[in-house]
């Protein structure tokens, strides 16, 4: 593996974590501001925050096993 390839995974890993974040922001938006209204939201908004921060982990994984391969 290139040096270059593991400055790609790590930046995938980094996105995903972003992404992930957004999400559980968006939960949190959820839970703070329009519970108990719209809590026909709740299921889709988790489930999309628990996708990405699933993602995430996996993202996570990859990139700590290519820099584990590089030394």
């Amino acid at each position: 593996m290139t040096e270059e390839e593991l400055k790609a995974i790590h930046k995938a890993s980094k996105r995903a974590k972003r992404i992930a974040t957004e999400k559980a922001g968006e939960l949190h938006d959820l839970v703070e501001d329009r519970l108990p209204a719209a809590y026909e939201e709740i299921p889709a908004i988790a489930q999309a925050t628990y996708d990405a921060c699933q993602a995430w982990a996996e993202a996570e994984a990859d990139y700590k096993a290519a820099a584990a391969e590089m030394n």
